[in-house]
């Protein structure tokens, strides 16, 4: 994107002479190649904390393609000509991060209610982080993309600080957590998609590393 690469330019708005001549055309720069990115990575980060949660497969397939859709959306609503057609996609995008939201919140409490305390307690401070973070992505894009009120550079500066938040420091966060604290079973999948893993094959943060001796 810094290259000019993976960006489009779209028409905003257009300015006509009484006698209908076009006289102004605005157009604003669309950097598709981040929802690109986005499509890609989230889903990733979401899995990790489904896994961390012991959320059910279906309950994670569900989240993913949630997931995708806000995503999607989110692109559309971008390319979008009509105000009508724009903010109904970016609905569509907020309902699909509200399902997200449950999944997580509500399904992936649930699940991590059987784990340790630890587990539950470092799954309830990531889950809120990234959660937090994400709501401010749909209002960085309404001033922005949605209502044109933040300038583009505006729009860049506050989607990079989010994305190296939510994936950078996300990432190093649970990569250092996990590689000091974890104990690393032999993962079961059996009833994975309706239950999640089995106590013998989830992720635990912070457990007595003597069960591994034993």
């Amino acid at each position: 994107m810094a290259t000019g690469d993976g960006v489009a330019l779209h028409t905003i708005s257009t300015k006509e002479n009484s006698s209908h001549t076009v006289i102004e055309i605005t157009k604003r720069q669309v950097y598709w190649a981040r929802y690109v990115d986005w499509s890609l990575t989230t889903p990733l980060l979401l899995l990790d904390l489904a896994l961390l949660a012991g959320l059910s497969g279906y309950s994670i397939l569900v989240t993913i393609t949630a997931d995708v859709i806000m995503i999607l959306t989110g692109l559309f609503a971008s390319f979008s000509d009509f105000k009508a057609q724009k903010w109904g996609w970016y609905a569509i995008g907020c309902l699909s991060y509200l399902t997200v939201i449950y999944q997580l919140a509500y399904q992936g409490r649930k699940a991590v209610a059987n784990k340790d305390n630890r587990t539950r307690s470092f799954f309830g401070a990531t889950s809120l982080f990234i959660l937090i973070l994400w709501t401010v992505y749909p209002i960085v894009w309404g001033f922005a993309q949605g209502a044109h009120i933040a300038s583009v550079d505006g729009e860049i500066i506050t989607y990079a600080v989010l994305d190296i938040l939510t994936k950078a420091g996300f990432g190093l966060w649970l990569l250092l957590t996990h590689g000091r604290d974890a104990v690393r079973p032999t993962p079961s999948l059996d009833g994975f998609w309706s239950e999640g893993l089995l106590s013998e094959g989830s992720i635990r943060v912070g457990e007595e590393r003597a069960h591994d001796d034993d």
